[in-house]
């Protein structure tokens, strides 16, 4: 006879958090007081995945069926990462042209890859569900981030007067904090819609799919381009140039990235809603540790 299952630990990805954070701040400190560039890259890394290891590991926590182990979400977040960034980086630079649809092109494409990378990295999944797909989805989409993030920040410290510490570290607090409602969440919501819809050890491209690319595409785009809107915006309100009002240009763009971070997290919890319908707690039955939810409320036979 099997002992009692023993129950997963819970606020893990809260320790996470703090004992990073406080990683973090030490190495910036201490690059700080001694001026070795030694350390730039531990900020770098430390800064850059943070905040996406650390929302990856709470939904991992919070939402997920027994196939969805710890290696494939570290499969998702780190191979599925580097898969966008790269298919995105060769596929914009070939595609795209400056032009007034460039940031629409950005978002076509990098959510693109992202489902692509999401789909060949779970195409061997027995059981897909949409909660599955919400967490693996958000996997691929923060590693995304977490890996543009980290070329971000290593671009702001190379100036025309050599390294820039306030630089890097503006980058990374600023990339750190919007991380959530970016990447994660739009190829969370592709994942989910993917999986929703999709049957045994197959993806089904369906008209909703299509659409949700769409719109999380649309969604980015409106993200890359706040600061453009914000500009015409600020010229069209003042009649003048924006730099004579650049509170109204601040106050605009975040409340544009706000609005947008919005509606990414209403649809979001709609998802995750319709999966709880679907999948509810069964009563009466011992549930194992890896699988807390049946479909229709029954238990596996």
């Amino acid at each position: 006879m099997p002992g009692p299952a023993t129950p997963r630990p819970r606020r893990s990805w809260l320790r996470m958090f703090f004992v990073g954070l406080a990683l973090w701040v030490a190495t910036v400190v201490i690059t700080y007081l001694t001026g070795n560039a030694n350390l730039i890259p531990t900020i770098v890394l430390l800064g850059s995945f943070l905040a996406p290891a650390t929302f990856v590991t709470w939904a991992f926590e919070h939402s997920h069926s027994g196939e969805v182990t710890g290696e494939i979400v570290f499969r998702t977040f780190a191979v599925g990462g580097v898969l966008g960034v790269l298919g995105a980086s060769l596929l914009e630079s070939y595609l795209l042209h400056p032009s007034p649809w460039l940031f629409v092109g950005v978002g076509l494409i990098e959510e693109a890859v992202k489902l692509g990378a999401l789909a060949l990295l779970t195409r061997h999944l027995v059981h897909k569900s949409t909660r599955d797909g919400l967490v693996l989805g958000a996997s691929v989409g923060f590693g995304f981030a977490a890996f543009e993030s980290a070329g971000y920040a290593l671009t702001a410290t190379l100036t025309d007067n050599g390294l820039s510490l306030m630089d890097l570290v503006t980058t990374e607090l600023l990339r750190g904090f919007l991380a959530p409602f970016g990447h994660g969440l739009w190829t969370a919501i592709l994942g989910g819609v993917l999986f929703s819809r999709s049957a045994r050890e197959h993806f089904l491209l369906t008209g909703r799919l299509f659409w949700t690319y769409v719109g999380v595409s649309l969604l980015h785009a409106l993200w890359d381009s706040m600061n453009s809107i914000a500009v015409v915006i600020t010229v069209v309100v003042t009649g003048e140039p924006w730099q004579r009002h650049a509170e109204l240009f601040t106050v605009v763009t975040w409340l544009g990235l706000a609005s947008i971070s919005v509606v990414g997290l209403v649809w979001l919890l709609g998802l995750v809603r319709a999966s709880r319908r679907k999948y509810r707690p069964v009563r009466g039955y011992p549930l194992p540790t890896d699988a807390r939810w049946w479909p229709a409320g029954r238990p596996p036979r």
